[in-house]
């Protein structure tokens, strides 16, 4: 073990030094004799350090309690460097052990002392404290000051967090002023993850200013029923919903539109703009009905998984029989074949299916039955 100076007459700075030294080679036992012989000595300008340096050392060992006792001896000095350095260490001991109140209390300390270097992450866990209560008003006053601090580390931070609560109660316009400002913060080279999360952010924003401006459209009963507004904004709106996770809401905004007389003509070309070009006077075959519903639903990925399935498990029983070879009598070749074709039935579009079967075999068969 590495041997200290005489600690009757060493400098306190030459103590603190030693003891630092000691921490580091794995001996805060001997770390905090040092400190607390430093401390022992009186008022005097390393009290502070001390005083912080034992807390540490106290901490790594498992003795919280004399850990906080020392911080607040740090804290008492009022020293600009150590004192928030101890609140700080302080706030991080109750966090760790769930004190929300005894956190908020030491973070508040190191705000009070206005170091610019512990300022911007005392300002952003009060927020973050805040936010967990609910306190939304609390927790954006906090946040706003981080902002205002310019730190180029937390102030991103403080505005995503920020523009995600403007964003859930409603707030897109101003969500987006917050997240453009905090951008101008970042270097794009060196911290390109919190570029992209922020660039992120701004993007949601706005797309809920867009889905506000097309449902302020869609609320105008003029404008609703314009040719030449309505369905583009009733386009618009149910696609971009689905993209906020509001499917639900877009399939309505779908059924208004088909429901609006003197639109819902061009509504339905527009719902049905991927289905591809088709004859008016032709027929409609039975599944359009069913995957134009899909998409005002938001469920063709489901409708799609639905027919792939039936089709690979009637391919399967069809091949099963191919595999055994002929049969050796018709009716188990019409019970395989009874088997394939049923596959279907137990879809919703299951029943239109076998109408369509049923319609096209009359037409050849020439029979009633």
């Amino acid at each position: 073990m590495a041997t200290t100076p005489d600690e009757a007459t060493a400098d306190p700075s030459m103590l603190c030094e030693e003891a630092r030294r000691l921490a580091e080679a794995g001996d805060p036992a001997a770390a905090a004799r040092v400190f607390e012989h430093v401390l022992e000595m009186g008022e005097g300008p390393h009290r502070a350090r001390a005083a912080l340096g034992l807390a540490v050392v106290l901490d790594d060992v498992g003795d919280v309690v004399g850990a906080r006792e020392a911080d607040w001896i740090a804290i008492g000095t009022q020293d600009a460097e150590y004192g928030p350095r101890a609140a700080y260490h302080l706030a991080l001991t109750h966090e760790r052990a769930g004190e929300r109140s005894e956190a908020a209390r030491a973070w508040t300390i190191v705000v009070d002392f206005g170091n610019p270097d512990y300022l911007p992450p005392a300002l952003l866990a009060l927020a973050q404290l805040a936010d967990d209560d609910g306190d939304l008003e609390t927790a954006r006053d906090w946040w706003e000051q981080v902002i205002a601090t310019g730190h180029a580390q937390y102030a991103p931070v403080a505005a995503h967090d920020l523009a995600q609560r403007l964003l859930e109660r409603g707030e897109p316009s101003r969500a987006q002023r917050v997240l453009a400002g905090a951008l101008r913060l970042i270097d794009r080279e060196t911290s390109p993850y919190a570029y992209a999360r922020l660039a992120t952010t701004i993007g949601i924003a706005y797309l809920d200013q867009a889905i506000g401006a097309f449902d302020a459209v869609l609320d105008d009963d003029e404008a609703a029923t314009d040719p030449e507004v309505g369905p583009l904004a009733t386009e618009l709106l149910a696609r971009t919903l689905p993209l906020r996770g509001r499917a639900e809401e877009a399939r309505e905004v779908w059924t208004r539109g088909l429901g609006r007389s003197g639109i819902a003509g061009e509504v339905r070309a527009r719902l049905r703009r991927e289905f591809g070009a088709r004859d008016d006077d032709a027929d409609i075959p039975w599944w359009e009905p069913v995957v134009e519903q899909a998409v005002a639903n938001g469920t063709l990925p489901s409708l799609t998984g639905e027919v792939f399935g039936a089709l690979d498990h009637m391919y399967a029983l069809a091949a099963l029989r191919f595999a055994r070879g002929p049969a050796k009598t018709a009716g188990e070749a019409h019970e395989d074949l009874g088997r394939a074709v049923g596959v279907p039935a137990d879809y919703a579009w299951g029943g239109l299916l076998e109408e369509s079967f049923g319609d096209r075999a009359r037409r050849v068969l020439d029979a009633g039955d």
